[in-house]
């Protein structure tokens, strides 16, 4: 079963081809992708790379605290995405702040 890897602080001009030759030194690559925003195309600084389950631990141990760009990137296994309700967090919807006046 593959492992998915969280890379984080990524340079803002990391692609997903740099993102695979990167792990591929130390795993099979099954995908690789950066997390782009929507709106301008632009990275958000993080994406994912799916390995094989028995490779996952090299190449955590291998890239994770290395400088990549002149930043320290961080390498975990991926949580699972948290469900973005629209209830009880207090985000949005009709509270004004005290005191304010329109």
């Amino acid at each position: 079963m593959p492992k998915t890897l969280y890379f984080g602080n990524l340079p803002w001009n990391v692609s997903e081809e740099d993102l695979n030759r990167a792990c591929a030194e130390y795993a099979e690559v099954l995908s690789a992708r950066i997390a782009v925003d929507r709106e301008t195309g632009r990275s958000r600084g993080f994406g994912f790379v799916e390995v094989p389950d028995e490779a996952a631990q090299a190449v955590i141990d291998a890239l994770n605290g290395a400088e990549w760009g002149g930043r320290e990137i961080k390498v975990n296994e991926a949580r699972p995405r948290e469900e973005r309700g629209g209830g009880g967090r207090g985000f949005g919807g009709g509270r004004g702040g005290v005191g304010r006046r329109y």
